[in-house]
């Protein structure tokens, strides 16, 4: 038997999702028309062996984490519940914390996710890879190749070869150290919680100072304190993916995920990829409408939209590399091109809102994007997607280019290159 352990984190984390995460915790932020997290369970749903899955975080409970895991556990039949941090205490931390909780019923190991990561999760092949790799008590960490650019960004490892055993581990290095990564997805064995322990006892004859992410001493941070000890002991394991992967950081990141997922469809879930037919819109691509939408036989979409619940689309719209979110309003002959439009925000007749986003190769088969900051070193905003918060109202007949809109604000003319408060 194995559990499965989602980190959600908390509403300080995330800040460079913004505005999004104003009205919604980012871990249930919808992409590919369902929310980051939901991806991670119905995952964990094809695994026999996984009978609960255990969110771990600072959210305090609301009424949509509720409703998502309601809803979530009766779709998959398995057991979810949400074990709520007192402080952030770290990517180990929370583990630690609620090691209790976590043993009850004697697991054999643990899947250990990273709330904010998007790839074709190959939980099947690294079971079978865990259980070859060694007959002692061991843990398998999933990784992949990235560009010796972007590697310094992530966790970077070296392994054996032959073994596959990691034998040296740098959490976001300063210089060059392996183009492999860190996927943030682990196979952990129960044994994992006496590594955490050493370091929980050293925390408590030291004092923290400094950084605002861990204030207590009861935070423990599982990539640099516990995986980098490990490296080069004979414990810890690599099982290497050359399926898609990316991190979802920033609202940009959300766009290239969502293109990611959609893609997937083909493969998982077909019946949720829009078709052509004679009395309904144009689609080119991947394109998911949720069934509630309304979108006027006019309007061209795709590639790579999703359109939310209770959305209408007007004659003549064009929407390309986009996410319009649930109750949002596209008027007659609007044109959106990669963006994110806000719950219930309205865009006028014949306005244009567009971004210029950073993408990484879309043909690359396993293409990673990195998350940019939201200003460069000059303190200009960096060219991303467009996002409008929610309740945005875009007047008819504007331009709105590279531009973050935060919620309920009226925009009165075209704007470009801002931050709208």
């Amino acid at each position: 038997m194995l559990k499965a352990v989602i980190l959600i984190g908390g509403p300080q984390k995330g800040t460079r999702f913004r505005p999004l995460s104003l009205e919604l915790p980012k871990p249930l932020f919808p992409v590919a028309g369902f929310p980051i997290i939901y991806h991670h369970i119905e995952a964990c749903s094809k695994i026999s062996s996984i009978k609960e899955v255990v969110l771990i975080g600072v959210y305090q409970p609301s009424e949509a984490l509720n409703r998502f895991i309601n809803a979530t556990q009766r779709e998959f039949s398995i057991a979810i519940r949400y074990l709520q941090e007192y402080a952030t205490l770290g990517t180990a931390g929370g583990l630690y914390h609620f090691r209790d909780q976590l043993l009850s019923g004697q697991p054999e190991g643990f899947l250990v996710f990273n709330g904010d990561i998007c790839c074709k999760f190959p939980l099947a092949e690294m079971l079978e890879f865990h259980k070859s790799a060694t007959n002692k008590p061991h843990f398998t960490m999933l990784a992949t190749e990235a560009t010796r650019k972007q590697s310094v960004n992530y966790g970077c490892l070296v392994e054996n070869a032959d073994t596959h055993e990691v034998m040296h581990y740098v959490e976001k290095p300063e210089t060059f150290v392996s183009t492999i990564i860190n996927c943030g997805l682990y196979l952990l064995a129960p044994e994992i919680f006496k590594h955490i322990a050493n370091v929980f006892q050293k925390n408590q004859s030291e004092i923290i100072n400094g950084d605002p992410l861990f204030p207590t001493k009861d935070s423990i941070r599982f990539e640099q304190d516990v995986l980098s000890p490990l490296a080069g002991t004979g414990e810890l394991f690599v099982y290497k993916t050359n399926n898609f992967w990316s991190q979802i950081k920033s609202a940009g990141s959300a766009i290239y995920a969502n293109r990611l997922y959609l893609s997937l469809y083909h493969e998982t879930h077909p019946d949720r990829l829009a078709q052509n037919s004679s009395n309904g819109p144009q689609i080119i691509g991947d394109v998911y409408i949720h069934p509630t939408a309304h979108v006027d036989p006019t309007a061209t979409l795709g590639p790579n939209v999703t359109v939310g619940a209770g959305v209408t689309i007007g004659p003549g719209v064009r929407v390309r590399e986009c996410m319009i979110l649930e109750g949002a309003v596209l008027q007659d002959h609007c044109c959106i091109l990669h963006s994110i439009i806000g719950w219930n925000s309205t865009v006028g007749a014949w306005s244009r809102v567009e971004g210029t986003p950073n993408d990484p190769n879309p043909n690359a088969p396993h293409a990673k994007v990195d998350s940019d900051a939201l200003f460069n070193i000059e303190g200009k905003l960096n060219p991303s997607i467009t996002i409008l918060g929610d309740s945005v109202t875009v007047p008819p007949e504007v331009i709105i280019l590279n531009a973050i809109v935060l919620p309920d604000k009226k925009m009165d003319g075209s704007f470009k290159n801002q931050i709208l408060l």
